[in-house]
């Protein structure tokens, strides 16, 4: 279960200050949805996919026993 900011803080936060579990956690969940967003929908969700790829993507270059090779969010 995400445990974080919800959409409606995050929403009047800059893109670039979200965590990378938050850009995970929505990225996924806006993913689930894109035949039914409307265009602001699908305007927030190419900005978060835009943020993860200035951020080099999300997922971790390699895993260790403390962490895997992506971001879990839950």
């Amino acid at each position: 279960m995400y445990v974080g900011r919800d959409f409606t803080e995050l929403s009047m936060t800059p893109k670039t200050e979200w965590t990378d579990k938050e850009l995970a956690y929505f990225h996924h969940s806006l993913q689930q949805m894109v035949p039914y967003l409307n265009s602001e929908g699908v305007s927030i969700h190419k900005e978060i996919v835009n943020e993860m790829m200035n951020r080099g993507g999300i997922n971790h270059s390699e895993s260790s026993w403390e962490s895997g090779s992506r971001i879990h969010f839950d």
